[in-house]
C-alpha cells in the first residue's frame, strides 16, 4: 500500500480529533481530553497557529498523526520542535508510518535550522520507548517533567504572600 505524509488542512479537523481521542484511550487518559473540534480549528488553523499537524495516510485513509509546536533553547539560541503527540492507529503499526512521521519532523528541523526535536513518553509505554530508541533517540533521565494544571495555577496566582 502506498502511503503519504502531508500537512493537515482545516477540513481534517474531525480526523485529528478522532486521533486525539484514540491516543488518549491508548494512554488511559480519555478523562483528560477537554478540547473539541472548534477549539482545535482555532488553535491549529488560525493566522498564527499555536501548533501544527502532519497526517499519515494509507491511500486516502488517515492512519496516524504528529502534532508539534515550536520550542526555544536559550542555550542553543535557536528554535526546536516539541513533539506533543505521535500516534498511529494500532492496526496500522509496524508499517513505517510512525517512523515516517518522525523523520518528517527531523527533516523539518534540519531544513529550518532548528536545534532540537524533543518529546516525552510515558514510562510504561515500552513499545514507544523501543521505537524511539531504535531511531537513535536518547532519554533525558536527568530531567524531570513538572506540570501545573489550570486549577493549580489559579491557586498559585491567588495565594497572598
Amino acid at each position: 500500500m502506498a502511503f503519504t505524509i502531508r500537512k493537515a488542512k482545516i477540513e481534517d479537523t474531525p480526523e485529528i480529533f478522532k486521533l486525539i481521542q484514540a491516543l488518549a484511550e491508548y494512554e488511559k487518559l480519555s478523562h483528560e481530553v477537554l478540547t473539541n473540534e472548534e477549539q482545535l480549528k482555532a488553535q491549529l488553523f488560525s493566522d498564527a497557529p499555536n501548533a501544527y499537524v502532519y497526517l499519515a495516510l494509507e491511500e486516502e485513509r488517515v492512519v496516524g498523526f504528529s502534532l508539534y509546536f515550536l520550542s526555544f533553547s536559550t542555550f542553543l539560541g535557536r528554535n526546536g520542535i516539541y513533539l506533543e503527540d505521535l500516534f498511529v492507529y494500532p492496526e496500522y503499526r509496524g508499517k513505517g508510518y510512525g517512523k515516517a512521521l518522525l523523520k518528517n519532523l527531523a527533516s523539518l528541523c534540519l531544513k529550518e535550522g532548528y536545534g532540537r526535536l524533543e518529546w516525552s513518553v510515558l514510562d510504561w509505554n515500552q513499545p514507544a520507548i523501543k521505537f524511539y530508541e531504535s531511531v537513535g533517540a536518547k532519554p533525558q533521565s536527568e530531567w524531570t517533567v513538572y506540570r501545573m494544571t489550570e486549577k493549580k495555577m489559579e491557586e498559585f496566582v491567588d495565594k497572598i504572600n
